[in-house]
């Protein structure tokens, strides 16, 4: 554990709370891709069997347990009692490339051929892409309410925290390395590209978020 990754896992953890807090306060998903929604929920099932295998310590064990209820409960919201404020027609990211994409690649590179591994690595590549549906969607309708806008810049700075975190540990820790994530994770902080110009550029300044047209 070091300063940058104990950062970065608050910004993750902030942001499913704005998103929680969102939806709450709005009764609305509006805005909201649940195809994104459903892909994080995977993400977290696929990477975190080991819970009831084995115990690092309280935090990792308490952060697993909160990533994988806060996204069965984003996910038993938009489904459930804010369906009614879901459009489907908006939320039209073709998901099964990404899924297809994430388990061809865990199949060809995993760190090692056991199921959990296997599992493992196809959680890691599947949240490099699994923001696409959002960023697609927000493509589509051009602008987002500023709360979803803070929502997809925390989860995005997460990621890039993990980036100097590795760095950091690199220097720091002999012998560490971990290709897959750090390619995986180099992958997924540069989708958000654009979007960072658009934040820092508009919402940061007190304007709503737009694409250019």
């Amino acid at each position: 554990m070091n300063i940058f990754r104990l950062a970065g896992d608050l910004l993750h953890l902030g942001s499913i709370l704005i998103l929680i807090a969102r939806l709450q306060q709005t009764k609305s998903c509006a805005g909201i891709s649940l195809k994104t929604q459903c892909l994080y929920l995977l993400v977290f099932a696929t990477r975190y069997l080991d819970l009831f295998l084995s115990f690092v310590s309280v935090y990792n064990t308490l952060m697993k347990v909160f990533f994988l209820a806060s996204a069965g409960y984003i996910v038993y919201l938009m489904y459930g009692p804010l369906r009614a404020s879901y459009d489907k027609a908006l939320d039209s990211f073709r998901t099964e490339f990404v899924l297809a994409g994430a388990a061809v690649f865990a199949l060809a590179f995993p760190h090692k051929y056991t199921v959990l591994e296997v599992l493992w690595s196809f959680s890691i590549y599947l949240e490099a892409v699994a923001i696409m549906p959002q960023l697609f969607q927000m493509t589509r309708t051009g602008e987002a309410d500023n709360i979803t806008s803070h929502y997809v810049f925390a989860l995005g700075g997460y990621r890039a925290l993990y980036i100097v975190n590795w760095v950091y540990r690199y220097y720091t820790e002999d012998g560490y390395s971990d290709y897959i994530a750090w390619v995986a994770g180099v992958v997924q902080t540069a989708l958000y590209g654009d979007f960072f110009y658009i934040y820092f550029t508009r919402v940061l300044k007190g304007k709503t978020f737009k694409l250019p047209v």
